[in-house]
């Protein structure tokens, strides 16, 4: 690899660690490079991106390297974060997307008999975010919607595949263990 190769492998490997990526770690991870050269590619790195004018910049923290935005940038990015916590979703969209990501293809009146609610208004948002879709119609009387979660719903949760979903039995497993460990807080307290 020739030393700007080096420069974008680094770069990538501070863009993709989930902590401050210190020295240490990049040389580890670079065996087949000399540390004077890899500590040239970061130090040459570090200088291309103070001198270009760039939305994000490398920063030394907490004794590594990491991506941060620019400071001047703080207003539009505040912006953001407060479109996107409009965006979360409400528990009762919570339940109705797990209703029908646990039993799609599903109807409104189904998934409305599991949450024990009417379920429209809330299906009607969960469509304008797309985390759901119409994929046709169900052969029984009245010919209801048919309802299964999208794409956008796997990557919202960080899901390969609808298969990834936590089975019930995980679900119950889970639920067990942290009513046994709030038992045993609140006995210690």
């Amino acid at each position: 690899m020739m030393k700007n190769r080096l420069k974008e492998v680094i770069e990538s490997l501070i863009f993709i660690s989930l902590e401050p990526l210190t020295l240490e770690k990049i040389k580890n991870v670079l065996p087949e490079y000399p540390g004077e050269e890899v500590e040239q590619a970061i130090k040459e790195l570090l200088e291309s991106y103070l001198t270009n004018e760039r939305g994000i910049q490398i920063l030394q923290s907490a004794g590594g390297y990491l991506f941060s935005t620019s400071p001047e940038h703080d207003l539009w990015i505040k912006r953001l974060f407060k479109l996107e916590r409009k965006a979360k979703l409400s528990p009762a969209a919570l339940e109705a997307l797990s209703a029908i990501a646990y039993h799609q293809p599903a109807t409104l009146a189904e998934i409305s008999a599991m949450r024990g609610v009417d379920s429209s208004h809330t299906l009607k948002t969960l469509l304008q975010k797309k985390l759901i879709k119409i994929v046709g119609r169900k052969k029984s009387p009245g010919s209801p919607l048919i309802y299964r979660t999208t794409d956008k719903f796997l990557v919202y949760f960080g899901l390969t595949d609808i298969k990834d979903l936590p089975s019930p039995e995980e679900i119950s497993k889970i639920l067990e263990e942290e009513k046994y460990l709030e038992e045993d807080e609140s006995s210690v307290h």
